[in-house]
Formats: structure tokens, sequence, C-alpha cells
């Protein structure tokens, strides 16, 4: 633990009070009992999903000027990490990565411990590279509470643990994806920053090829914003795997319930882990990686005018928009876009876990 401290301490930052002041800040030490789902929102503000609090933290981390890490690689960051908090690596889970799109630092949610005492670590990438702590304490931060979040169960699936599954945030707006604890439970959130008003979110509907039904209780795993034809969606990936796309103008409390457009159903027994979307020559493309069927590239020039799926798709067979599987990238846990032409992954290795910068497929 006393190398944890250090690393803290090292990791010290000065706060600009300009940038925080500007999006509603306060200086003030950010508790967080579980650090989940990452975000970046502008200036070098993270946003962090605390599931076990069913709140969201916004910090300003200081990290805006490049900082020259360039693309990183770094072997068994698992051991890294497990040797910086002074434990093992299978005592500690990294639940997310994101890249700083301001500095290029790659930062990292951590549980130092499996159990209901594990403690939230948030890591980031400083240099050589090197790995620090970011310091949490009498930092510029906002809070968002999520009031109408699922109740914590010992028993079975915890519900709670999923009342956060994916941050993003598009002009000005925090989009949270998760469950809460009404009928209608599967929810998105367009939250304005800086978190004034947080209310119970919009319930949404999908109807899922491979179960033959529609869902309302299933959470979106990952999604990105995606514009298509001038409209900004999200597009989301759910579990066994069906891709929807939501207008973003229908995330508004009047609206209630939004019933999303399946566009492809990806095969079944499987789960969307992360995605991203990026340009490559006049295209847009998606990235996916899954639990079970490896990393999917989705060419995004049919969305707009994709057949909607609305009858079972028997057998794990797919169908709607299709895909092609990128062999060469195996075990891949996570992955962010770094620039126009490079992206990062978190890859499993055997018994560990690496961090490789690739190109873009």
């Amino acid at each position: 633990m006393r190398h944890f401290l250090l690393a803290v301490a090292l990791s010290m930052m000065i706060v600009c009070p300009a940038v925080a002041e500007s999006w509603g800040l306060n200086a003030g030490n950010a508790e967080l009992k579980m650090a989940g789902p990452l975000a970046f929102g502008p200036d070098g503000i993270l946003f962090v999903g605390d599931t076990r609090a069913a709140t969201i933290v916004a910090i300003d981390t200081e990290d805006t000027e490049p900082s020259g890490l360039g693309h990183a690689d770094i072997k068994k960051i698992d051991q890294q990490i497990a040797a910086l908090l002074g434990t093992k690596s299978d005592d500690i889970l990294i639940n997310d990565m994101v890249v700083n799109p301001k500095s290029g630092n790659i930062y990292f949610s951590v549980s130092r411990g499996r159990g209901p005492d594990s403690q939230a670590v948030i890591l980031r990438t400083t240099g050589a590279p090197q790995l620090a702590a970011l310091n949490l304490s009498n930092v510029k931060h906002a809070v968002a509470k999520l009031g109408n979040a699922p109740a914590a169960s010992a028993e079975g699936r915890d519900p709670r643990a999923e009342s956060i599954t994916d941050l993003a945030y598009m002009d000005g707006k925090l989009i949270v994806a998760g469950l809460s604890n009404e009928e209608f439970a599967s929810k998105l959130r367009a939250v304005a920053f800086s978190f004034d008003d947080v209310d119970g979110g919009v319930s949404v509907e999908v109807y899922h090829g491979a179960h033959g039904g529609f869902e309302t209780r299933s959470p979106v795993r990952t999604f990105v914003p995606f514009t298509i034809e001038g409209e900004p969606h999200l597009l989301a990936a759910y579990t066994c795997t069906p891709l929807v796309k939501f207008p973003i103008s229908e995330l508004v409390p009047e609206t209630k319930k939004v019933i999303g457009t399946t566009v492809a159903e990806l095969g079944n027994r499987n789960r969307p882990l992360d995605m991203i979307a990026y340009k490559k020559g006049d295209k847009d493309f998606l990235l996916v990686s899954n639990s079970a069927r490896g990393v999917m590239k989705i060419d995004t020039s049919g969305l707009s005018n994709a057949d909607p799926i609305t009858s079972r798709v028997p057998n794990g067979q797919t169908a709607g928009v299709g895909y092609d599987t990128i062999d060469e990238l195996e075990g891949v846990v996570q992955l962010d876009k770094v620039d126009d032409e490079h992206g990062v992954i978190l890859v499993q290795n055997g018994d560990n876990l690496d961090i490789r910068t690739i190109h873009l497929p």
C-alpha cells in the first residue's frame, strides 16, 4: 500500500481554475466506490462511471498537453499495475481503458481486489511510458447521481453492477447506458454537462433477432455516437449480439420509451466488449471486439437504408448489415482510437494482458 500512496503523491497535479470553473467543477475529494466505464469530455475532463454508487464523477485531469508518448506497446500491463498497487495481478481487474484525445495518455479504471471491499483506482500512462495513479484528493470534480438505479443484490447477477454499462460525451451531453429499477429497465440518458439536472432517462426497447422477440431489460453493452445522414445517432450493441441504432434527438424525458432499429444480428452466445468508429479513405467503419466472435469490422455505408430485423434469426446465424472478422486481432478485451490511423488495444496474451498500438484495418 506504501507504493500505491507514493504513486498517488507523485501524480499530484496543479488545478487550472479557468477550465474547472467553466464546467462547474469544484475542489474536493473525488470519492469512487467502483471505477467502471470511462469516457473523455472537453478540456481533459474524465468521466468515471461508479456502478456501486450509481454515480458518474467528472474529474479535471489537467492532462491537456501532448505527452510525446507516441504509440504505446506495454507487455504484461496487468503485472505492472499490480506492482504499482502493491498486490498480485490475479488480485486486480482492469474494468475499462480510454485514450485522452488531448494528451494521448492512456487511462485505466482498475479494481484492487475482486470482492465488495475492492478499491477503485484510476491509472494513466505518463511518458516513457510509465504508470501513475490519478490523484483524487482535492481535485476539481462534479458528481451526477442516478436516482433510479437498481438496488444491489448478493444473489445471482447483481443488477446494480449494470447501472452504468457505457459512457460517451457528445455535443455538451454525456450519454449513459445502463439499467434502472423500473419495469422497462434498460435505459439511455443524455445528461447535460455539468450535471445541473439528471433525469430518469429514456427506456429503450429492441428487437433481438437471436431471441426472436422484443426486450426491455437487457442493457446496452457498448455504443458509439455516430451521424447517419446528418442526424446524430447511437449505434449500440447488446449481448447475443444485435446492433441497434437510436436517434439521439429522441433521448429526452418526454419520450419515455424509444424503440431502436435493429440493423444487424451478429450472432448468439457472444458479448460485445468495446466499440469504436473511425474513417478510412472516404468510408466510415465500426470496430467491435467480442467475447466469442473476435474483432468485427463493419462498413457503415448501409446503415441509413438497412432493412430492420423484425423476425427471428435462428441457429446462431447472422443477418442485416454484414461484417469482416479481423483474424490477426485475437483476444482483444478493450480498444480505443488514438488518431485517424491508429488504435490501442488491451489484449489477452496467455495469462497476462498487453497494451498494443495497431493500424486501424
